[in-house]
């Protein structure tokens, strides 16, 4: 890449690629190096495919990633057309093999890198490496089951991609708002292979649990826990219960202290919580002179 004649104050408009692999801490230490050589694998053998020397392009090791930059020489477009579609390819090839599958969340930026002795730097480089560890990313990679996540700047996406090419459908991206270090950005998401993805939902990058309710009320149950997912059934039932038999659940409306639910019952209401039956039960009222059921 020629990069000695440059110095470091210089920079070049370059395509950055950040390779990030999923749940990479969750690898033992024996696991970690037939992960790595798996994501070189997969890495290495698309820019042959798609025609990219190896020597055209700066390569950084991450540990559990890849950083890459290309020079501007080599289209944009191919890397994000023919390369990506490579990239799929060799990884779902890997992962048949697997029974924990390789993840891997790549995002690309277009913009002014540096070069030194010890690597690359500079605000695109940044930015790229945020996108592929932004929340999006790695829970569209886990919520979709994906083998692969694809993100893009807003920049790179309005100047290539909305123009489309080979391999590029600009309609199976889909754009989302991060709150990233730096401040809110817009960026385009992709999962190669299927239609555009539903960002829907997506927790905030730093969660942290509130410290009351809303109004006063009690505090609100961490996000999909256990206490929350118990309460959730526990109001279904009770509100099924109540509708099958014509009744009507009064809303709380906080003032209660003892915090107990309250039932209007205009008949015979029964609520069953927490109850283990060792023999058949059969619960029934008693009806002018009927005998009694237990």
């Amino acid at each position: 890449m020629e990069h000695d004649a440059l110095d470091a104050g210089e920079a070049r408009y370059e395509l950055v690629i950040s390779v990030d692999a999923r749940r990479s801490g969750q690898y033992s230490d024996a696991e970690k190096p037939r992960m790595r050589e798996r994501i070189y694998r997969v890495l290495e053998t698309a820019f042959a495919q798609a025609g990219v020397g190896r020597d055209a392009v700066h390569m950084e090791d991450r540990g559990d990633g890849v950083l890459v930059s290309v020079p501007g020489r080599i289209a944009v477009t191919r890397l994000l057309g023919l390369w990506m579609v490579e990239v799929h390819e060799n990884l779902r090839e890997e992962n048949r093999s697997l029974l924990v599958p390789l993840g891997l969340r790549v995002a690309m930026h277009v913009g002014p890198v540096r070069h030194d002795s010890r690597g690359i730097s500079g605000r695109a480089v940044d930015l790229t490496c945020r996108l592929a560890d932004s929340a999006v990313a790695r829970q569209l990679l886990d919520r979709e089951r994906a083998d692969l996540v694809l993100a893009v700047s807003d920049s790179l996406y309005a100047d290539v991609i909305s123009a489309g090419g080979k391999f590029i459908e600009p309609a199976r991206f889909s754009s989302a708002r991060l709150a990233l270090k730096e401040g809110e950005v817009s960026a385009w998401f992709h999962l190669p292979g299927r239609p555009a993805p539903d960002i829907g939902p997506i927790a905030p990058e730093e969660p942290s649990a509130p410290a009351g309710g809303p109004a006063g009320g009690p505090a609100a149950a961490p996000v999909g826990g256990p206490e929350a997912a118990l309460a959730a059934m526990d109001a279904a039932l009770a509100a099924r219960t109540a509708a099958a038999a014509g009744r009507r659940v009064d809303d709380s409306d906080g003032d209660d202290e003892d915090g107990a639910d309250r039932y209007r019952a205009q008949g015979d209401l029964s609520v069953h919580r927490n109850n283990v039956y060792q023999q058949p039960v059969h619960i029934g009222r008693v009806t002018g002179d009927s005998p009694r059921k237990d």
